[in-house]
């Protein structure tokens, strides 16, 4: 299981930072969306 993870990540490694990139801005747009009721 350990080298298909390592398969993987040497596969896709070009893609994995805008993956993380995607990840964050999708929590941090859910996080905003959730507390954008209690500014009004």
């Amino acid at each position: 299981m350990i080298t298909d993870l390592k398969e993987v990540l040497a596969r896709s490694s070009a893609t994995i930072l805008q993956d993380a990139a995607g990840a964050v801005s999708l929590a941090v747009l859910l996080v905003m969306g959730l507390s954008l009721p209690s500014v009004f």
